[in-house]
């Protein structure tokens, strides 16, 4: 089986911010070290929500690439606010990402369930209620929905597999990290049937390039275990701040953990 990978752009927040990459240069890097697709944190391409030549030219440099776009990474499209006003605006702006996923061709966008981490039913059927409106329209635009178990009710494994099982159509990015403190080992074997998409989580290496606080190897066994068959994506946080080698170091842990 052949095996893909991909970075987050997220990966390289530093590095935008400070100007040392730009997105043309994060298209570039995926081409130069062989990631498969693009998958771009909403931040980085936020000139295409109100600016349509940026929105085209970000569409021609991963043609110019030979790279498709992947997964695109929205905040601030949650499904779950309190107050309903709050929760209308939240659900305004995933839509309004759907149609920049839908034009740049992009197969997949994660959207947050949002919500405490005490999830209580009446929480979680208006999260529900948020999925349904929400996955009709992006099926009818060609994107896949994905919750990640990102922050609030889904850092516990139980309510992830609760939610995916609730809503038809909506996958999971999963995240190897971002799990209550203590739970990792089984979040993994519950959540990993339903991945279609994966978050590589790495922090800092040591002379061997290992990253000592994650069992890479075993989060990848546990997902070729249970059927997985996605492109394994990668969102590096590297504590020195040396975001390009960490990519590289954590796709060098993937490849080996693979046999690639």
């Amino acid at each position: 089986m052949t095996h893909q990978f991909s970075i987050c752009s997220y990966s390289f927040r530093r590095s935008f911010e400070s100007c040392a990459m730009d997105f043309r240069g994060y298209v570039d890097f995926n081409r130069q070290h062989g990631f498969a697709q693009l998958d771009p944190w909403m931040k980085h391409i936020e000139p295409a929500l109100e600016n349509k030549s940026w929105l085209a030219d970000a569409k021609r440099m991963a043609e110019d690439a030979g790279l498709p776009y992947g997964c695109i990474a929205v905040d601030g499209g949650h499904m779950y606010e309190e107050d309903a006003a709050q929760r209308a605006l939240c659900r305004a702006t995933a839509l309004r990402w759907l149609e920049i996923a839908a034009a740049l061709d992009a197969p997949q966008m994660r959207i947050d369930s949002g919500g405490p981490e005490a999830l209580t039913d009446e929480v979680f059927e208006k999260i529900v209620e948020g999925y349904n409106e929400l996955i009709p329209a992006a099926k009818s635009a060609g994107v896949e929905i994905l919750v990640e178990n990102h922050w609030g009710p889904t850092k516990y494994a139980e309510n992830t597999v609760r939610l995916l099982e609730a809503v038809e159509g909506l996958g999971l990015l999963f995240d190897t990290n971002n799990w209550a403190e203590g739970t990792q080992e089984r979040a993994w074997q519950l959540c990993a049937p339903y991945a279609r998409l994966t978050h590589f989580k790495t922090f800092s290496f040591d002379s061997q390039g290992n990253d000592p606080s994650v069992n890479l190897d075993r989060a990848c066994d546990i997902l070729l275990e249970k059927g997985y068959k996605g492109v394994w994506g990668i969102e590096s946080t590297p504590v020195d701040g040396d975001e390009e080698g960490a990519a590289l170091k954590t796709m060098a842990l993937l490849r080996r953990a693979l046999s690639v």
